[in-house]
């Protein structure tokens, strides 16, 4: 069984408040992009992980394809299986790639082997895996509040037009992303600015909170987004707690020869 996991991007983030529990609610809208992940499922004797292209840290028994398993495994008979990872979307790159690769999983798994488990409740395991995890079950342009958990989908249709996205190659974690960010009410609602507002009007009100505190201190995420929106970029923001950054154009551009080379650059039709 091969799958194909895709990214995601974050059209606005708004940091609205500290929760008990240290967490931080938020709002956003994510909207699914083609940047992806390729992972093969077989049948083993044991359950193992295998990974190919980019490395990620850490021990590879704890990656998330191995735990979404792991958590059907749980509730279900199931035989053992071996995943093998190709990794394409960066990490720590605000694109939701490990999220995306977890949830594949746990459709696929479902699917393959029959399980009839139901959407909700497949999210319902997708988010003991990350916040963000259970909005690549439907993988569809979502609201996204709490935690990134609570989702609403919404009718988003961006087609016609066409998005760049841009990893400087920096990795930030969730810990440097919050370094200095206090929550506010927003002073535009994600909801309403994606739905009541064009894209062109997106520039002014459609805000990501975690910029600021980025660009401070990384000057060269806060370079690619003014050079996309020289180069003519109808929308530009950074995704989710960064380092990707994208640019929504009009018409197709080719824009590599315009940003260092070893920056990875993805661009295709919305």
């Amino acid at each position: 069984m091969i799958l194909f996991p895709n990214a995601k991007i974050n059209l606005g983030l708004n940091i609205v408040e500290k929760r008990p529990d240290g967490f931080h609610n938020i709002e956003t809208c994510f909207f699914p992009v083609k940047w992806c992940d390729i992972i093969e499922i077989t049948e083993s004797r044991s359950t193992t992980f295998k990974l190919s292209g980019i490395a990620i840290p850490g021990n590879p028994d704890e990656n998330l394809c191995i735990k979404a398993f792991q958590l059907l495994q749980s509730d279900y008979d199931l035989p053992e299986i071996t995943i093998h990872l190709h990794k394409n979307i960066p990490i720590g790159a605000g694109l939701g790639g490990g999220s995306a690769d977890a949830a594949f999983v746990l459709t696929a798994i479902n699917e393959k082997y029959q399980l009839s488990i139901d959407r909700d409740t497949l999210k319902k395991y997708a988010s003991k895996i990350g916040s963000d995890c259970s909005f690549f079950i439907d993988n569809k342009p979502s609201v996204a509040s709490g935690k990134g958990e609570i989702l609403e989908s919404i009718d988003l249709d961006l087609s016609g037009l066409f998005i760049v996205l841009i990893y400087p190659n920096i990795h930030i974690d969730t810990k440097t992303a919050y370094s200095g960010i206090v929550s506010k009410k927003p002073d535009y609602p994600i909801k309403k600015t994606i739905l009541k507002k064009s894209v062109v009007d997106w520039k002014y009100s459609l805000v990501n909170d975690f910029e600021e505190n980025v660009f401070r201190k990384f000057a060269e995420i806060k370079e690619v987004k003014t050079k996309l929106y020289d180069l003519g970029a109808t929308y530009s923001a950074m995704s989710g707690s960064g380092s990707t950054v994208f640019g929504i154009f009009n018409q197709e551009i080719n824009i590599k020869k315009e940003f260092p080379v070893n920056y990875s650059i993805q661009a295709f039709p919305i």
